[in-house]
């Protein structure tokens, strides 16, 4: 029996991932965050154990009063925030995973390295749907390349789904800054929520998407050395809050703002206001261009819908796969890393094969 402790373990993401653990009949799942209270609710509906923990004040300690086998650290947003959890978690040799989607914590993950394999732990920044499932769509496609050029992505999300402080203040945090991005084989800056364009998605129709900061910006030019250009995209399902955003980017980007960040709350708040005009429904596209082996154009384009609101569940896989995987002793690595290479993309779509999520190649 592992021992598995979720840090926010009752919140949107941590919940859904605290339900689907507690299922498996080798793993105990400690529900933990601020709130004893929400903790013990959750704990007591899949039962599993409750903990009052703040990642800021006594943490080491209360590892070594809950002995978990394993972390995972819902809670961000990532951007703010160090590696004193994973080091923490290195300390008491549990092994860590985090949900991170903050550009520079994913990719500066790698600095644990040595202390992680001197402890013979094992350290994942990421596990989410980015760099997770989009490294192993790269993974899975660039056979079919003799060279692969460009990658060209994104995700538009739904407005009845649930979303939470977090999210909205990591979406602030880079909205009008600079992003620097791989374009036509050089490093040039972009920025945050601009670059306004339109996409039609399966079911969804058109849908506005703009520029959005991921891991995958820093990490893909050096895991694909070969590409010239990658851009990911990320959109609102209302064209009005979808605009307003973009506009208050500019805000930020001459210097009117500093951040956004602390509209947080309010917009989140005012978000809600909108959700009879939105649907539950959400999308995925990536298109992979290059040259085939006869050195001819090649485009291969995989896109996925998200009804019933469960798009914003499958972020939440990768750190199921990988617990599940660690509590069966099927992982032998230790060190740390971005989460690339330890899921593939039939174990990414296989574990959405319960919910309402439909995918197509071609």
């Amino acid at each position: 029996m592992k021992r598995i402790l979720i840090i926010g373990g009752y919140g949107n993401f941590g919940s859904f991932i605290s339900r689907r653990l507690a299922a498996e009949s080798n793993i105990r799942v400690i529900i933990a965050g601020r709130s004893l209270e929400k903790a013990q609710a959750l704990a007591g509906e899949v039962g599993g154990e409750a903990a009052r923990l703040d990642i800021s004040s006594g943490f080491a300690d209360a590892l070594t009063s809950i002995k978990p086998d394993i972390v995972i650290h819902t809670s961000g947003p990532f951007q703010a925030q160090g590696y004193d959890v994973a080091q923490a978690c290195i300390a008491a040799g549990a092994h860590y995973i985090d949900l991170a989607d903050g550009r520079e914590f994913v990719e500066g993950i790698s600095a644990l390295d040595a202390e992680a394999k001197k402890r013979a732990t094992l350290v994942i920044s990421g596990a989410s749907s980015v760099p997770c499932l989009t490294s192993a769509l790269v993974d899975y496609y660039k056979g079919e390349f003799e060279t692969l050029e460009s990658l060209d992505y994104g995700i538009t999300t739904a407005q009845k789904t649930a979303r939470g402080l977090a999210t909205t203040a990591a979406i602030l945090s880079y909205t009008g800054k600079a992003l620097p991005t791989l374009i036509d084989g050089k490093m040039r800056d972009i920025y945050g929520w601009q670059g306004l364009r339109v996409r039609k998605y399966p079911e969804l129709g058109w849908r506005l998407l703009g520029n959005c900061d991921v891991p995958d910006l820093a990490l893909f030019p050096k895991r694909y050395p070969e590409l010239k250009t990658v851009r990911f995209y990320a959109g609102l399902e209302i064209p009005f809050i979808h605009i307003t955003l973009w506009a208050l980017s500019w805000l930020v980007r001459v210097g009117v703002v500093k951040s956004l960040v602390k509209a947080a709350p309010l917009m989140l708040k005012a978000s809600y206001l909108f959700d009879c005009l939105g649907t539950s429904n959400s999308g995925f596209h990536m298109e992979l261009s290059g040259k085939d082996k006869s050195d001819c154009d090649k485009v291969v384009t995989f896109e996925l819908t998200a009804r019933s609101g469960d798009g914003p569940y499958i972020p939440c896989m990768p750190a199921i796969l990988l617990a599940k995987k660690l509590a069966a002793d099927d992982v032998s690595e230790t060190g740390a890393y971005p989460c690339m290479g330890f899921i593939t993309k039939d174990e990414y779509l296989g574990a959405l094969s319960d919910m309402d999520i439909e995918w197509q190649e071609k």
